[in-house]
C-alpha cells in the first residue's frame, strides 16, 4: 500500500512572507567624497564645485546612491546637499550615509507602501533566510506594520517558526 505525502504546512493556513521579494531592483552606488579632499582632510569649495560641475552624472542614471565620505574628516553640510542637487535629477533614489543606510531606506519605503488588506486576521510567518541581505529594521518595521492587522505573527519557516504576535482571544459574550 502506498501512502500519501501531505504537506501539513500547506494545510496550516499560514502565509509566507518573504522579505526579500520586496527588495527594490536597481544598482546601489556608493558616492564617495574622500577622494574630492585636500591632502585628504578638507573639501576646498572651488574645487568641489568645479568637480561637480564638470563630473558625468549620467553614470548614475536609475540608480539607488548614498553619499558619504569614506575619510575621517569633517565634511560641511551644504557639501552632501549640494551633491545632492546634481544627483536627484538623474537618480531613482539619493540618501545621506553608507549602502547600508541606504538598504533601510529602500526597504523602509517598500514596507510603509504595503497593502495589509490581504493579511488581515492571517497567520503569518516571516521568512528568515535569504540570499541577500536584509537589514534588521526592515524586519522591525515589518512587524509594526503588520502586527495591527494580523491574527499572529511567526518568523522562519513554516516547518521551523519562533512565535512573535498573537493577537488575543476577543471575550464572549454571553447576553
Amino acid at each position: 500500500m502506498e501512502e500519501t505525502i501531505i504537506n501539513r504546512v500547506n494545510k496550516s493556513g499560514l502565509l509566507q512572507l518573504d522579505l526579500e521579494t520586496m527588495r527594490k531592483p536597481g544598482d546601489r552606488l556608493f558616492f564617495d567624497l574622500a577622494p574630492l579632499l585636500f591632502m585628504g582632510l578638507a573639501l576646498k569649495e572651488k574645487d568641489y564645485r568645479d568637480y561637480l560641475s564638470g563630473h558625468d552624472w549620467s553614470l548614475y542614471k536609475d540608480k539607488h546612491i548614498a553619499i558619504g565620505c569614506s575619510a575621517d574628516a569633517i565634511i560641511p553640510t551644504w557639501a552632501y546637499m549640494l551633491a545632492a542637487s546634481y544627483l536627484n535629477p538623474v537618480a531613482h533614489t539619493v540618501v545621506f550615509g553608507s549602502l547600508a543606510d541606504l538598504e533601510k531606506t529602500l526597504y523602509l519605503a517598500q514596507i510603509e507602501a504595503m497593502d495589509t488588506e490581504e493579511f488581515k486576521d492571517t497567520r503569518i510567518v516571516i521568512k528568515g533566510c535569504s540570499k541577500e541581505a536584509v537589514p534588521t529594521d526592515a524586519y522591525v518595521a515589518l512587524m509594526q506594520k503588520l502586527q495591527p492587522v494580523a491574527k499572529s505573527i511567526f518568523f522562519g519557516e513554516p516547518c521551523s517558526t519562533v512565535p512573535l504576535f498573537k493577537k488575543p482571544a476577543q471575550p464572549k459574550n454571553n447576553s
